[in-house]
């Protein structure tokens, strides 16, 4: 071949390559094209953006960020962040702005609803704060909307129920959204191809109407905390799709329908936090497809379920608080895939070996806490270290006596319960190498627990939430948590003795503290008064001394304060008007030298306010404004002070929270029960971070001690000062008053007929005062009375006949000169006599004999009284004492022989 030939070779194969390079260059770049989408969607794009304001508080998702920062004019918007196109006609599609920050509000104007071809809206976790706008109908398209966690209110429009093409819609947490149920029948009458449905957390208070069976084709049903009541929705059995049902934390009642027979599809099932009862259907047992049962705080009963052994997907049983009964089924024992069981708080009993939850080797959730169980933890065939690695683990009251020696090869626990088992000795120390890295929660409560075993100088668990040691008998100085993350920490009712150590101040986040109850000294950490989280603060019974911290306007979230029984002085901060949420504030048996905080009648949330005995003195100023103070008042303890002048009733005491209060039905009082958890991040701990509901009161007399305060339960204590003037007629208006006592001041005037309105009063002292006149005939309309004392005072005329009056005795009336009848000695002459009941239900005038039916009537009323004194602590009372009160009233209606 020729040079020439060569060379021309060479040519044809360079032109060759260039014109392929070309070819390929072209068809990278119309590949790498994106045909722009309309401008006229651009525009309402960007109008929309300009809208609202970015605010990353708006958003709670950790991983939230402004999406339409993005969002330029000069790009193409089918690029933009969160922005879906259809690839053919470039319409916008999809647009999906959750966790975007976006603060503002959205009206019917919005440009958004100019994107007519959306099938698919995602605005879930903003914080838009208006109604949902009826332009929404202008979506015909759109088979998906979420809008859940965005702070929508008002009404739902009815125009939602025009969006028939919808496969999935989610309005769950936006608050009142269903004035009734019409709204939602209208939802499942025209929204026919919905597949999943969340309303979960919004308030519909009604029953489900049938007509959600017309949603054949669901999928998923989420209506937790919706408010519904009633019986469980029968039609729920036509939804023969359905693999996800939740309808937890609602008022159902009955027994669970057959008809769920007919989810044969099922694999998450919850109706937990309801008023479900009767037994486990058989039918359960069937549900082949069930990966996870949770029926927790219900009312069903009777023994757990053979069969649920035969669901061979089961990952997690949940059966808490309810009222099982028997022993723990063996077949659940083989359930190989069960990662969570929880069987805590129910009636269970019979003797368990640890050993036979090595067969779950899944595992990492038990909780067999709260029930009579016995619970062998050691048997010479267990290999403690092949156990599986838990998570969360409950063995409360099961009985066990010592430290579970498997513990010492758990290090991935988070959540440890040990608590009323009776255990004795010391907390040995291999304790503090378990689960250092992992542990959130460790409770050893309710023990007999004498020390520490080689205690460390601080708490070794760096991620440490909760520690419970309280109610033992721990000696030694206090156990100081290393974990800044602490938000409970309890160690009250031990020997504990020295002061708290500053490094408490560590834990930024702490919740609630309780030291109570100890031997310890020294002042507060004055870091409180910087805690901006601190909810609960219980220090009484202890040996502090020195002031009360001062609360800056972070000390805002207190809702608890008791620092009774201590050695504290001064006067109190001031700057306890910022804790606008306190609710208790126990001040009794201190040192303090102040006069009455009259500025805390602004506290609108109130409720117990006790400074007996703690060096308070001077009169109590009428207040200024025209608006009434401590408006929730309930408890207020004021005795052995110092106090002078006229009580200020009109002002402290007058106030909405006494009147028309019920004995059913009442609960017991939030401010001793905090659910403190109330923005956890660990949902299991919530259950278990209650605050101890108790008090101790002056009651009738006596110091008593209330494990729990009902909210119908109301004292005033003004004893033992040097308070003068009346007692004013509108007293008889506080219908919630269950004790009164006035008792050793200097009050006079007569004693108000108004008083026998307070038909709930169980004792009323107004004793060593100078009140005149006759005693009320009106007070033996206080069928409740337990207590009563008038006595040394300057009383006139006869003393009550009948009720309750026929059980008080002579030291109730002494040192009154001018009275007379039974029980004193002293006659009444006929001008001193005064009126009295039929003589079907009078005593003898010589007070000699008794008529026995009314003897019968005394009994009765003094049982019931013993009931009700007793449901203000335990809410039960004996079937026996209804027996005994029936046998009273048959035997009051039999004739006379």
């Amino acid at each position: 071949m020729g040079l020439s030939s060569l060379c021309l070779a060479f040519l044809s194969i360079f032109i060759l390559s260039k014109f392929v390079l070309s070819h390929l260059v072209v068809a990278d770049i119309l590949q790498s094209f994106t045909p722009p989408c309309h401008d006229d969607e651009i525009s309402a794009l960007l109008q929309f953006k300009q809208s609202f304001v970015i605010n990353m508080s708006a958003s709670d998702y950790e991983g939230a960020y402004p999406k339409i920062s993005s969002w330029k004019s000069n790009s193409n918007c089918c690029s933009w962040d969160g922005v879906d196109c259809d690839e053919e006609t470039r319409h916008v599609i999809g647009l999906d702005l959750s966790s975007s920050c976006l603060y503002g509000s959205m009206n019917s104007n919005s440009t958004l609803f100019r994107l007519v071809h959306l099938e698919s809206l995602n605005l879930a976790d903003n914080h838009f704060d208006s109604q949902i706008p009826p332009t929404i109908r202008n979506f015909p398209k759109l088979r998906y909307l979420n809008l859940s966690y965005s702070a929508f209110s008002g009404q739902v429009p009815r125009e939602v129920s025009q969006l028939t093409k919808l496969l999935s819609l989610d309005l769950s947490h936006n608050g009142d959204m269903f004035l009734n149920e019409k709204l939602l029948r209208s939802l499942a009458q025209n929204l026919t191809g919905l597949e999943t449905l969340d309303l979960s957390f919004i308030n519909i208070s009604s029953t489900v109407p049938n007509t959600l069976s017309n949603l054949s084709h669901l999928t998923s049903l989420v209506l937790n905390s919706c408010g519904l009541f009633g019986k469980l929705p029968f039609s729920l059995g036509n939804l023969r799709h359905l693999i996800f049902l939740v309808l937890s934390d609602n008022q159902f009642n009955g027994q669970i329908p057959s008809s769920f027979a007919n989810l044969t599809q099922l694999t998450y099932l919850s109706l937990g936090e309801n008023h479900i009862n009767g037994t486990i259907p058989c039918f359960l047992g069937n549900l082949a497809q069930l990966a996870a049962l949770r029926l927790y705080s219900n009312q069903l009963s009777g023994p757990i379920l053979s069969s649920l052994g035969n669901l061979g997907k089961l990952t997690v049983l949940d059966l808490n608080f309810n009222k099982f009964q028997r022993e723990i089924p063996e077949s659940l024992f083989n359930v190989a895939s069960l990662e969570r069981l929880l069987l805590a708080y129910n009636n269970l009993s019979g003797t368990v070996e640890f050993l036979k939850f090595l067969k779950l080797p899944n595992l990492i959730w038990l909780d067999l806490s709260g029930n009579n169980l016995d619970v062998i933890t050691e048997t010479r065939t267990m290999n403690a270290s092949n156990i599986p690695r838990l998570m969360y683990l409950g063995l409360g009251s099961c009985n066990i006596r010592e430290f579970p020696n498997f513990l010492r090869y758990q290090d991935t626990l988070r959540y440890l319960n040990l608590s009323w088992n009776g255990m004795h000795g010391q907390v040995p120390k291999w304790m503090w190498n378990i689960s250092r890295e992992s542990l959130d929660y460790l409770d050893i409560s309710h023990n007999l627990l004498s020390g520490f075993d080689q205690p460390p100088v601080v708490l070794p668990w760096v991620e440490l939430d909760g520690l419970d040691l309280s109610f033992n008998r721990l000696s030694g100085p206090l156990l100081v948590p290393s974990s800044q993350y602490m938000e409970l920490y309890h160690i009250s009712n031990n020997k504990l003795t020295g002061e708290i150590s500053p490094l408490i101040c560590n834990a930024s986040f702490l919740l609630s503290l309780d030291v109570s109850n100890n031997n310890l000294s020294g002042m507060l950490p004055r870091c409180l008064e910087n805690s901006s989280k601190l909810i609960v603060l219980s220090a009484g019974n202890n040996y502090f001394h020195g002031t009360l911290p001062h609360q800056g306007t972070n000390g805002s979230r207190l809702r608890m304060i008791d620092v009774s029984r201590n050695k504290l002085q001064g006067k109190l901060p001031r700057s306890l008007a910022n804790c606008l949420k306190l609710e208790s504030l126990v001040l009794s048996s201190n040192k303090f030298d102040d006069v009455f905080p009259v500025w805390l009648g602004a506290l609108s949330e109130l409720k117990v306010l006790a400074m007996r005995n703690s060096g308070f003195h001077g009169a109590i100023p009428r207040h200024q404004s025209n608006h009434d103070g401590f408006p929730n008042l309930r408890i207020l303890d004021l005795s052995q002070n110092n106090f002078t002048g006229q009580f200020a009733f009109e002002f402290i005491i007058s106030g909405e929270s006494m009147r028309g209060i019920h004995l059913e039905g009442s609960e017991y009082m939030t401010t001793l029960g905090i659910d403190i958890y109330e923005n956890s991040h660990d949902w299991y701990l919530e259950a278990s971070y209650k605050h101890d509901q108790s008090m101790t009161l002056m009651n009738k007399g006596v110091e008593r001690y209330f494990p729990q305060v009902r909210e119908d339960f109301m004292i005033i204590d003004l004893s033992s000062n040097r308070f003068e003037g009346k007692i004013p007629e509108f007293i008889g208006n506080l219908k919630g008053l269950r004790s009164l006592n006035v008792s050793s001041n200097i009050l006079s005037g007569r004693i108000p007929p108004s008083l026998g309105n307070l038909t709930n009063l169980e004792a009323l002292d107004l004793s060593h005062n100078n009140f005149s006149g006759e005693i009320p005939p009106s007070l033996l309309q206080l069928s409740f009375l337990q207590q009563f004392s008038v006595s040394h005072n300057n009383l006139t005329g006869r003393i009550p006949v009948g009720n309750q009056f026929s059980t008080f005795e002579v030291t109730s009336y002494e040192g009154n000169l001018g009275l007379c009848g039974v029980p004193l000695p002293k006659k009444c002459s006929r001008s001193e006599e005064g009126p009295e009941l039929p003589p079907s239900t009078a005593e003898e005038e010589d007070g000699v004999e008794l008529d026995w039916k009314f003897a019968a009537a005394g009994l009765v009323s003094g049982l019931v009284v013993g009931v009700v004194l007793a449901d203000f602590v335990t809410t039960r009372f004996s079937e026996r004492f209804i027996e005994i009160v029936a046998f009273l009233i048959r035997l009051m209606r039999m004739p006379r022989s």
